[in-house]
C-alpha cells in the first residue's frame, strides 16, 4: 500500500470532478483577459518575485490566469483538444489521482518559482522575475496519457494516425529543444547569463518535466509487465464478449442460417418484398414475395 492509495482514502471524496477541465478554462479566461488588455491586466496578476514580497500576495496564485506567450491561437485550439485527452487521463488514473497530478503541477511551480527566484537574489540584487503559466501543466497531461495509454493512437490534424509513445518522444524532444534556445539566447555571454534566462522563461517547461517525473516514478503509478498483460487480456474477452452479445449479422429469412452457420454463405436483402427481409443465396431468387 503506497502513499497515493493512503492519501486517496482519506481525501478521496474530497476530490474535484473534471478538475481539467476548470483548469483549461481558467487559461482560456487568461487568453480572453489578454486579448481585451493587450497584456497590461495579466502583467498585475503574473508571478513577479519582487511584488510578492511587497506585499502582492494574490501573485502566487493569479498568475494561472497568464497565457504562454509562445501559445498564440494554436496553443488555444491545443488547449480545447485538452478537453477530451484529460477526460481519457482521468478515466484511467481515476479522479483523486488527477486531482494530485494538476493540484501538484501548480505546487510545484509556485515553490520551484520561489526558490529559483531567490537563488539568483545574490547575483543580481534582486529576485529572479520567472514567467510561470498552466500552459506547460496542461500541456504535461497529453504526455501523461501518452506515458499511460504509449500504443494508442492519435490522429494529426484529424488525418494521419500516430502512436501516442511517438508523439510522446516528439514533445519531449521539442521541449528540450525550448530550454536550450532559451539558454543559448543568454549563453553567448557567459554560462550564468545563458542558466538566468533560460529560468526565466524555461523554468515552468522544468517544472512540468518535474512533476511528470514525480508523478509516475515516485508515487508508483505505472504498469508493469504482468498488468500491461492483464490489461490485453481484459481488452481481448471485451472485445469477444461484445461480438457475442451483438450476435450475427446475417440472417436468413427462411432457413434461419446465418454467417456464423456457414461462413461460405452469401446473404442478400429483396427489394420486392416488404420490410428489411434478408436471405441465403439458396432462397433469394426461390422464396415468394411478400
Amino acid at each position: 500500500m503506497n502513499w497515493m492509495y493512503k492519501l486517496e482514502q482519506k481525501w478521496g471524496r474530497y476530490a474535484i470532478y473534471d478538475l481539467h477541465k476548470y483548469f483549461v478554462i481558467t487559461y482560456l479566461i487568461g487568453f480572453a483577459l489578454n486579448y481585451i488588455g493587450g497584456g497590461a491586466i495579466l502583467e498585475y496578476l503574473s508571478f513577479d518575485m519582487n511584488a510578492i514580497l511587497a506585499g502582492q500576495i494574490w501573485r502566487l496564485v493569479t498568475w494561472i490566469l497568464c497565457v504562454y506567450r509562445g501559445g498564440g491561437i494554436f496553443g488555444l485550439i491545443f488547449m480545447l483538444c485538452l478537453l477530451s485527452m484529460g477526460q481519457s487521463l482521468q478515466h484511467f488514473l481515476g479522479v483523486f489521482r488527477m486531482n494530485v497530478y494538476l493540484i501538484g503541477g501548480v505546487l510545484i511551480n509556485i515553490v520551484g518559482g520561489v526558490v529559483v527566484s531567490l537563488i539568483a537574489w545574490p547575483f543580481i540584487g534582486e529576485p529572479l522575475p520567472i514567467f510561470l503559466s498552466l500552459y506547460y501543466i496542461l500541456l504535461s497531461m497529453f504526455m501523461a496519457l501518452a506515458i499511460c495509454m504509449p500504443e494508442g493512437i492519435v490522429s494529426i490534424y484529424g488525418i494521419f494516425p500516430v502512436k501516442m509513445k511517438w508523439m510522446l518522444i516528439v514533445y519531449f524532444v521539442e521541449l528540450l529543444y525550448e530550454l536550450y534556445r532559451y539558454y543559448s539566447v543568454g549563453g553567448g555571454f557567459s554560462v550564468m547569463l545563458g542558466l538566468m534566462t533560460m529560468s526565466i522563461y524555461g523554468a515552468q517547461i522544468i517544472f512540468a518535466l518535474l512533476n511528470l517525473f514525480l508523478f509516475f516514478f515516485l508515487a508508483g503509478i505505472r504498469l508493469n509487465r504482468k498488468q500491461k498483460k492483464r490489461q490485453q487480456e481484459f481488452h481481448r474477452k471485451m472485445s469477444a464478449a461484445n461480438f457475442q452479445a451483438r450476435g450475427p449479422r446475417h440472417k436468413c429469412a427462411i432457413c434461419g442460417k446465418t454467417e456464423e452457420d456457414d461462413p461460405d454463405l452469401t446473404f442478400r436483402f429483396c427489394s420486392k418484398c416488404t420490410g428489411n427481409k434478408e436471405y441465403c443465396q439458396n432462397h433469394l431468387f426461390t422464396h415468394t414475395h411478400n
